[in-house]
């Protein structure tokens, strides 16, 4: 049987661009969803501002455009599960639970940030709600979600690990080691890819022979979802079946959510001028499939939400951060004496 290699429309951003399909979903909880979303994206705003006036020391990657996928499986999670992300997780720790606050003192290089600053936007920690790390070594953490879904089967805990990844961390060898080991000894495991169709700068096309990278845990005989990443009730919906085999014992599972960056790989830029068909036409379209406006438009028509609602939202989540920006430029450096102490265990 041949693989089946090609997202089809989902990778066309001339589709799903209508409101969302709310099915059964309470409008409380939908609305939640949207207020998460703009927390993220708001937050991501801020700190591409920061990274683009230089206020930001360190290397930021943002991901605008991409809020549903977290914030649809954070849904199906607890803090007693383990997720774990890699160099594009700021959308992962707010979503579980992680303040503005410790993100954007973190990112400043504050004491006050969620790793004590000394680990800046791409090493964030919040063990209490669940997130178990983030690094930027591409892949780094998928092994490390296998193995806590390990520690979980052999406690007999109905917990999950997660693994967040995108596309390009496929091409990694560990990761079809970590699908192995995961379908064989049927680990509670989800893989979420964020597929947003580029690693780096360098479009899916030119580095695998088709867009879709479901396949690959096909192969491995892991369960798959492949849907559309810009809708958070698809998420959500799919994370439900996939961490309900999971902790059921069933296996691993692995979610494929298509979705699209708005800015570029690193930073506040759009890299409109890299990739072969990263233009400001493709994105101009891409934009259509917003994440937030389709939810919003869905709560608007199908749920007679009125428009100050939406307002009151966005001005509390502006607030919000304005006042989490100005806790993080007041807050203090860490005292140099603790470089040490906080990158190596003491005996």
């Amino acid at each position: 049987m041949t693989a089946t290699l090609s997202l089809g429309e989902l990778a066309d951003p001339t589709h799903h661009t209508a409101p969302l399909d709310l099915r059964n979903h309470s409008t409380e909880t939908l609305l939640a969803d949207l207020e998460k979303m703009l927390l993220i994206r708001a937050a991501e705003e801020t700190v591409g501002e920061l990274s683009a006036s230089g206020e930001a020391k360190c290397p930021c990657h943002l991901c605008i455009g991409q809020e549903a996928v977290a914030v649809g499986v954070a849904r199906s999670l607890t803090e007693n599960d383990r997720l774990y992300g890699g160099h594009r997780s700021h959308s992962q720790f707010l979503a579980l639970g992680g303040t503005p606050e410790a993100l954007l003192s973190e990112v400043l290089g504050k004491e006050d940030g969620c790793s004590k600053g000394m680990g800046g936007s791409m090493h964030l920690y919040g063990a209490e709600f669940g997130f178990g790390g983030s690094v930027p070594i591409v892949a780094g953490t998928v092994p490390i979600a296998v193995g806590a879904a390990l520690a979980f089967k052999r406690r007999g805990l109905p917990h999950v690990g997660v693994a967040f990844f995108g596309d390009g961390a496929c091409e990694e060898g560990v990761v079809h080691e970590a699908l192995n080991l995961a379908s064989i000894m049927k680990l509670p495991v989800l893989f979420v890819v964020e597929n947003n169709l580029f690693s780096s700068h360098l479009d899916i096309h030119l580095r695998q022979p088709g867009n879709r990278v479901a396949r690959f845990a096909e192969a491995h005989g892991v369960a798959t979802e492949v849907i559309d990443g810009n809708d958070v009730v698809a998420v959500t919906e799919a994370t439900d079946r996939l961490v309900g085999r999971a902790r059921r014992g069933e296996g691993p599972g692995f979610l494929e959510a298509v979705t699209y960056r708005w800015r570029g790989h690193v930073g506040a830029d759009e890299n409109i001028d890299v990739g072969v068909r990263r233009s400001a036409e493709e994105i101009t379209l891409w934009k259509r499939r917003d994440p937030v406006a389709r939810l919003e438009a869905a709560l608007a028509s199908g749920r007679a939400v009125p428009e100050t609602t939406f307002a009151t939202m966005r001005s509390r989540v502006s607030e919000r951060l304005r006042a989490a920006l100005e806790q993080a430029r007041q807050a203090a450096y860490p005292d140099p004496a603790a470089l040490l102490d906080r990158v190596y265990a003491a005996a």
